[in-house]
């Protein structure tokens, strides 16, 4: 894919919960446009949408209104079986909690991404060995997550998102449960891996570390997305 063209694509994007006369709008009328090689950092209060907004990039949530394309593609027109396709080849996912399998070890949690796309075990354990190696946790490869600090996590976490080479990685929060210093690390790590692999990331924080790297930040307040203030 050209580096001009867009990987994802939101338009006029809205998701409204409850019923008529009971409704909270949690997005309204999105737009927005992520091309590789970018990160994008998008800032907010609690309950101001940005969850929201990025369960429906990724696919995870259905919209009210409005269009979600990745790589060109309305999520909408496709097929439950499709849509996870899409998310699955396209798509990687950060989770403030991490979100790893306890009784897998670091190299098996990344491998989990490529068993779903059915991939051979002798590329599977290749591939999660590069990653691993990627984010500095080689040696830890056969350490299962209690025996990893909550940095040595994310970093795994970072490295199964990268699994199946996606174009976007969408980090909701990815230093809400580090420490500072440990935060700034994953921070430098990310921002490291929109350079080397021409990805494009989109991170929703509350964390301020993250805006020295941005090249665009975006402020969500009351489910409307917009630049942020200066200064």
């Amino acid at each position: 894919m050209s580096e001009t063209e867009p990987l994802l694509e939101a338009i006029q994007l809205g998701r409204t919960y409850g019923h008529p006369g009971n409704e909270v709008i949690a997005v309204r009328d999105v737009d927005l446009v992520v091309r590789p090689g970018s990160m994008t950092v998008i800032t907010g209060r609690s309950g101001s949408g940005k969850t929201t907004l990025l369960n429906l990039l990724g696919g995870l949530d259905d919209p009210t209104s409005g269009v979600v394309r990745i790589n060109g593609r309305d999520v909408a027109q496709l097929s439950e079986e499709e849509n996870a396709d899409v998310r699955r080849s396209h798509v990687g996912f950060i989770f403030q909690a991490f979100g790893l399998l306890p009784m897998l070890s670091a190299a098996e949690n990344v491998e989990v991404p490529l068993r779903l796309a059915a991939v051979e075990p002798s590329e599977r354990q290749e591939r999660s060995t590069v990653l691993l190696d990627l984010v500095g946790l080689g040696p830890r490869a056969a350490h299962r997550p209690h025996e990893l600090s909550g940095g040595e996590q994310q970093r795994v976490a970072i490295a199964r998102a990268l699994a199946n080479r996606p174009g976007v990685i969408l980090a909701d929060e990815p230093t809400g449960q580090l420490d500072s210093r440990t935060g700034a690390e994953i921070i430098r790590l990310i921002a490291g891996l929109v350079e080397s692999e021409r990805i494009a990331i989109v991170v929703a924080t509350h964390d301020p570390a993250p805006l020295a790297f941005a090249d665009r930040v975006l402020n969500m307040a009351d489910g409307v997305l917009a630049p942020a203030a200066a200064g």
